[in-house]
């Protein structure tokens, strides 16, 4: 090429190349300083997008350990409510043994009573203080808007029904409803011997083995002339046929539960089956237990009282198992969370964490680089001075 004092040749080569090196400098500072590997998306699309999903991944993952952990301290606390109501009803069993016995009078008998009845109010104030963050626990809600289920004047757990709502049946003498359920073909009926709703499982409410869920709704639609519309939700295995009492003048209206259910997220989708767990906590107060109006003031009612609480320690005992289960259970997916939160962030940090040493050494060559364009367009920019020498 010609010697000439207009077009710098070599000045413009040494500029282009100084820009890149110096581009180069500033990403590889660029990515030294965030300590990522992909600073934009110009860097790697592809892992960028990836990596987005697996960090929103990681991060409900750590929240999921959160209301797993969150979820067996509300567990620890239902169950040391039982554990002090086990206390209790051992010592009722106790007082109904000696009321029990011939020795006695009924004056010592009602003495012994006066303890039975305030630890029986002692059973059901734990019940109903028993709470977490606002939740009563082992209360059970045992009341009714209408006639009982039971001659204990509450729901109970053998009735396997958490609520019932019903507008508008056929007449307003009927004194009773017979609710069925056909397992045939997974179908509930309320009827008053006139008319009926009739309605189906839907397949949300079951779960593998065909058992309903804890909790799950089913919508029964009216037949023949009715309106309205009547909503179960049923808590355990229900019984062939139920009878239970008109609540109202026109239809039936009982509201109650035998246990209190919660679900808790414990994955990032929302699969009822994968995403949650969820926990019933049975009812552990004198209705749930079935020791309501029960004294010891005689032998007979102390006998009586005796079986009963037997009873009622089974069904604690029972109650508290099904805790435990749960409260391991919550445990163990807390510690599938955790390697998933562990094996997540690697795959993320394998994509767009930046391997330090590699772009240190990156970053110096470019240094040089960058140093070595300047001195050698600082040399190219001389280039023209010394074509001055030739006019001398």
């Amino acid at each position: 090429m010609a010697l000439n004092a207009i077009s710098n040749y070599a000045a413009n080569v040494a500029h282009r190349n100084l820009q890149k090196s110096d581009m180069d400098a500033t990403s590889s500072l660029a990515k030294l300083s965030s300590g990522s590997r992909v600073v934009s998306a110009k860097d790697d699309a592809a892992s960028m997008a990836i990596g987005s999903r697996l960090n929103s991944q990681v991060q409900g993952l750590r929240q999921a350990s959160v209301n797993a952990g969150q979820g067996v301290s509300m567990l620890q606390v239902a169950d040391g409510a039982m554990a002090r109501i086990n206390d209790v009803l051992v010592r009722m069993k106790t007082l109904s043994v000696q009321a029990g016995s011939g020795q006695l009078s009924n004056t010592e008998r009602s003495m012994l009573n006066t303890e039975y009845q305030l630890l029986l109010a002692e059973v059901n104030r734990i019940a109903a203080s028993t709470e977490f963050n606002g939740n009563q626990l082992v209360n059970g809600s045992l009341t009714t808007g209408g006639a009982a289920l039971n001659t204990s004047g509450a729901f109970s757990p053998a009735d396997g029904v958490s609520s019932i709502t019903g507008h508008g049946l056929s007449t307003a003498s009927a004194d009773n409803y017979t609710l069925s359920y056909s397992s045939g073909n997974a179908t509930f009926t309320l009827s008053d011997g006139t008319s009926s709703y009739t309605g189906a499982i839907a397949a949300s409410a079951l779960d593998a083995t065909g058992n309903m869920i804890t909790g799950a709704g089913v919508k029964l639609l009216p037949t023949g002339t009715n309106t309205g519309d009547l909503v179960l939700s049923l808590n355990t295995a229900f019984q062939s046929a139920t009878t239970v009492a008109a609540g109202t003048a026109n239809g039936l209206q009982f509201a109650g539960s035998s246990s209190a259910t919660f679900s808790f997220k414990v994955g990032t989708g929302t699969d009822q089956t994968k995403d949650v767990i969820n926990v019933a906590i049975d009812g552990i107060s004198g209705a749930n237990l079935g020791i309501n109006g029960t004294d010891i003031t005689t032998v007979t009612t102390s006998d009586a009282a005796s079986d009963l609480l037997g009873n009622a320690i089974d069904i604690l005992n029972t109650s508290r198992a099904a805790v435990g289960a749960y409260q391991n259970r919550l445990e163990f997916a807390a510690a599938n969370i955790s390697s998933a939160v562990e094996n997540t962030e690697a795959a993320r940090s394998n994509l767009l964490d930046l391997d330090i040493a590699s772009e240190m050494t990156t970053f110096t060559s470019k240094q040089i680089l960058v140093q070595a364009g300047v001195a050698m367009l600082a040399q190219a920019n001389q280039m023209p001075q010394d074509l001055l020498k030739l006019f001398q």
